[in-house]
């Protein structure tokens, strides 16, 4: 019990941070990696992990049933997520941009949340626009709304209408499974998929320089063991739009670790969004929990 409730505290932090890192991880291997290529090898690397873990401890497999629906949500959470976020960037939307938009899934899980017989408070609804209010503030002067992106723009919509999506299936349909068997019916799905998008799209070039394999490495045993993991945990023990609100943070973390390691500009206006979307982030969450 005391273990368990250790963890309820410690996951959204966790989960917050390693999240974070993951605008850190693509700006490390964009240089050197097609973006699609490069999470195929991700993907391959999370089923293989999963499947020694599983093995290792016997863990159940879900039925037929269930592996259908964990496939499903997880071509919205992984595979098309991932590849519209990585893809428009790499084809020139500004990272703040993207984030931007992403960072609007709290205010669709909110919208549809009756879908899944969860209630959204008013106090809620304050504190989703009070931390879509404080994103816009921390990643502003990062922003670059002009120009024309076509298609990079419409890859990124795509991405969060698929984490949107992928969320609320899953937590609808297949709330309770092992976190080992399931990543691995999720991540095989996802391999599936990019990989021979992969193949069709891009040269797949990867060049395995120290930063590649870093990134690689960070993004299969932290962000994706890890971080996954930890979202499908509070899934399973928390209401969808409390677990979604807490994304509204990962803008603020990641401004940080790019001031830290990069080097990048956190000003004044930043720091009073980030205040902001703690506040909202506490109202959504403070209400549901």
């Amino acid at each position: 019990m005391r273990a368990s409730f250790l963890l309820d505290r410690l996951a959204p932090p966790l989960f917050i941070f390693i999240w974070a890192t993951g605008y850190i991880v693509a700006k490390l291997a964009a240089p050197y990696a097609d973006p699609l290529t490069f999470l195929a090898w991700r993907y391959a690397g999370v089923v293989a992990l999963m499947l020694a873990l599983a093995f290792a401890a016997r863990a159940a497999w879900p039925s037929p049933r269930d592996m259908l629906h964990l496939a499903i949500s997880g071509l919205g959470i992984q595979a098309i997520y991932l590849a519209g976020v990585w893809v428009s960037i790499r084809q020139g939307l500004p990272a703040g941009t993207a984030a931007l938009i992403v960072n609007l899934q709290p205010v669709l899980v909110a919208a549809a949340a009756p879908l899944i017989g969860e209630r959204v408070a008013p106090r809620q609804w304050l504190g989703v626009a009070l931390g879509l209010a404080g994103v816009v503030l921390v990643i502003w002067h990062k922003l670059n709304l002009g120009g024309s992106y076509g298609t990079p723009l419409l890859l990124c919509l795509m991405a969060l209408l698929a984490i949107t999506g992928g969320t609320l299936y899953q937590k609808r349909f297949v709330p309770h499974f092992d976190l080992r068997t399931g990543q691995v019916v999720q991540f095989a799905a996802s391999l599936a998929v990019t990989l021979p998008l992969a193949w069709a799209l891009e040269p797949m070039r990867i060049q395995w320089t120290a930063d590649v394999i870093l990134a690689m490495a960070w993004s299969i045993l932290v962000l994706t063991a890890g971080g996954i993991s930890l979202m499908f945990y509070m899934l399973r023990h928390g209401r969808v739009t409390a677990v979604s609100s807490t994304m509204y943070l990962v803008p603020s973390v990641t401004s940080v670790m790019a001031w830290l390691l990069f080097g990048e500009t956190l000003g004044a206006q930043a720091i009073a969004g980030m205040g902001v979307t703690l506040l909202g982030v506490y109202l959504v969450v403070g209400r549901a929990s």
